[in-house]
């Protein structure tokens, strides 16, 4: 760690205590019915702050330094904010997706570093903002600025709430509850209308506010067409989180939830002003509708999201290594299949994510991105790939998963039948009964739940990812193949 304060670090990579500092402030955040002071203080948020205060500073740790940023001007920067320009440009990149990723082992899944590649994308197409207006481009140049410089966490919302299902499949938005320009004015627009779901709302300092890619290209949804980045703290922008995971347990007893608990809202607009310099589209339906793929951002957070999904298989499949050790069953044919079955899972996501960048190559802007056929196979079978590990973990851990004793019953008057009788053959007491509540955080809490929800949802519907990888797929090739076989005398 640096000896770097806030007069010195002004500009580049942040301090864990500068982040934290960042999020005092007049944001207006609900939780359990009440308003919250200070995220960075209360009982159910604090801790997962300050877990992300820890991963800011080990960007100042020179072992791993050149690992997560890199040097321009004097100034160090996130490597997730690096405009690659060579495919050893994108191994960095997924070096560092990886490293921060295996900080948390894949369960703090929306660290910076996933916007970061987001907003890299768009700043590096300016050509493509520029069909809006042209000073939307340069708007986001600057906003890409503003984040590298200053270190920003961002969270971001796509999604409107579905008031009537029948309209949403129709590609049409609800003026009862879906975000939308209600007014422009000389300063920028106003905004009124609720998103879906601000991962890591709490936690980040700015909010990106872009288009779902389902937007239906029509003049009734021009008012829903835009896309925007504000502070959380604006006024107007309310987060009604859902109840935390974090219930103030030892990291003994709850090793992952007392960690990881990254925060999802609903963010609520009442009438917020977003100033025109904050503006990237407006009012182009079909534009917004592009825009992910034409910049290629998707494929940019798509890197990231490979590498991180890595670092998470390769977690559950120690974890399930570790519980068959404990008690000897990695002697067993049947459990080795069953834990084979994930190592195949987790070598198939590092095949794909090496495929991807060892065939990188420039895009139409001189932009390396990696290969989009392996990665996007990559997260088109991870969403059914991880609930199957932690059934995987369930499975191998059985009863064993609720035969755990607490941190506190190590030391007091029953601690002499703990020691005694939740032993193994491979392990003392209080090692087993941590290693299967940490499997339990994984596959039966709470907060492990979430995140099999999470994984199967991550970039939207199963059925609404797959019909697009579908559409994309280079099929003539292939049916080419087919059709000279069937020609042929």
């Amino acid at each position: 760690m640096s000896g770097a304060n806030a007069e010195e670090q002004d500009k580049g990579i942040r301090t864990g205590a500068q982040y934290l500092e960042g999020l005092r402030d007049e944001r207006d955040v609900w939780i359990g019915g009440k308003q919250v002071d200070d995220v960075t203080d209360h009982p159910g948020l604090s801790r997962g702050s300050r877990t992300l205060a820890g991963f800011f500073d080990k960007q100042f740790d020179p072992a791993i330094q050149d690992k997560v940023t890199y040097e321009e001007n004097g100034k160090r920067y996130a490597l997730s904010m690096l405009t690659p320009r060579s495919k050893e440009d994108v191994l960095r990149r997924g070096a560092a997706f990886y490293e921060w990723a295996r900080w948390s082992n894949g369960m703090f899944g929306r660290t910076p570093d996933y916007k970061n590649a987001s907003v890299m994308a768009f700043a590096s197409s300016p050509d493509f903002l520029a069909q809006g207006r042209p000073e939307f481009a340069d708007n986001m140049q600057k906003f890409y600025e503003y984040v590298r410089d200053n270190d920003k966490v961002l969270t971001h919302t796509l999604v409107n709430p579905t008031f009537n299902h029948a309209q949403a499949v129709e590609g049409k938005y609800s003026d009862q509850v879906a975000l939308q320009v209600v007014k422009e004015t000389d300063a920028g627009i106003v905004v009124n209308g609720a998103r879906l779901l601000a991962t890591l709302g709490p936690h980040a300092d700015e909010i990106e506010v872009f288009p779902s890619t389902l937007l239906k290209g029509s003049d009734e949804n021009v008012p829903f067409a835009f896309a925007f980045a504000i502070p959380i703290a604006t006024k107007g922008l309310r987060l009604i989180c859902r109840d935390t995971y974090d219930h103030g347990k030892s990291h003994f007893d709850a090793p992952l939830s007392s960690r990881f608990e990254e925060m999802d809202s609903v963010v609520i607009f009442n009438n917020v002003l977003v100033p025109w310099e904050r503006v990237f589209m407006l009012g182009d339906p079909g534009l917004c509708n592009r825009a992910f793929a034409e910049t290629n951002a998707v494929i940019h957070m798509m890197h990231q999201v490979a590498a991180g999904k890595l670092a998470k298989a390769e977690f559950i499949v120690g974890l399930l290594c570790a519980m068959a050790r404990a008690t000897g069953k990695d002697k067993d044919m049947n459990v080795k299949g069953q834990i084979a079955e994930v190592m195949w899972m987790a070598e198939s996501v590092r095949a794909m994510l090496f495929s991807a960048e060892q065939q990188a190559h420039a895009d139409q802007r001189g932009v390396f991105i990696p290969l989009r056929r392996p990665i996007d196979t990559s997260r088109n079978l991870f969403p059914k790939m991880y609930p199957r590990m932690v059934e995987a973990v369930q499975l191998l851990g059985s009863s064993s998963l609720m035969a755990t004793p607490c941190e506190a019953d190590f030391n007091n008057a029953i601690t002499a039948d703990v020691e005694q009788y939740f032993q193994t053959v491979n392990l003392q007491s209080k090692d087993r009964v941590a290693l299967f509540r940490l499997a339990h955080d994984v596959s039966v809490s709470g907060f492990g739940n979430r995140q099999a929800l999470y994984e199967r949802f991550f970039f939207g519907p199963q059925n609404i990812m797959a019909a697009g990888y579908f559409d994309l797929y280079n099929k003539d090739e292939m049916m080419d193949r087919v059709n000279s076989l069937l020609e042929a005398e």
